[in-house]
């Protein structure tokens, strides 16, 4: 008779960072608490952020607030969020520093109005914040939540 051949399987320990890991947990910790105050948890993760991601992330936070007032702050993963009636994110701001990549990244879910055709952008990178680049994320908050 044959000797079956068995795979070992990987371990979490093998196939996720400390980074990937530490958002899980911190996703597992949001679950954990429940309902709290969002825009607390949000501020609270944005001034823990380094000062490069933190201005981004204080910048986007008040778009976001000014163009899209009917999303909520929640923390997802441990990264700032806001969501819809639902709870559901939208969209989120994710630092460089979360998983040390190069550039923070702004991302939508699909729970965002941006469908254009068969394909289109949901996350952008995002370096600097300036009035470009603002008018460009207010655009895409007002058809996200349109």
């Amino acid at each position: 008779m044959a000797e079956k051949k068995t795979r070992a399987k990987p371990k979490a320990s093998d196939t996720f960072t400390a980074e990937e890991k530490a958002a899980m947990r911190e996703m597992v910790r949001e679950r954990r608490r429940g309902k709290t105050d969002g825009e607390a948890d949000v501020t609270a993760a944005i001034a823990a952020m380094p000062d490069s991601d933190r201005v981004l992330a204080e910048k986007f936070h008040a778009l976001v607030k000014d163009t899209a007032p009917g999303l909520s702050p929640k923390t997802w993963y441990g990264m700032p969020a806001w969501a819809d009636g639902e709870g559901k994110v939208v969209c989120h701001f994710q630092g460089a520093h979360k998983f040390k990549t190069r550039y923070a990244t702004i991302g939508f879910s699909d729970k965002a109005n941006l469908d254009d055709g068969s394909m289109w952008p949901v996350v952008f990178a995002l370096k600097k914040l300036g009035g470009a680049e603002e008018k460009r994320i207010v655009a895409l908050l007002k058809q996200a939540v349109a």
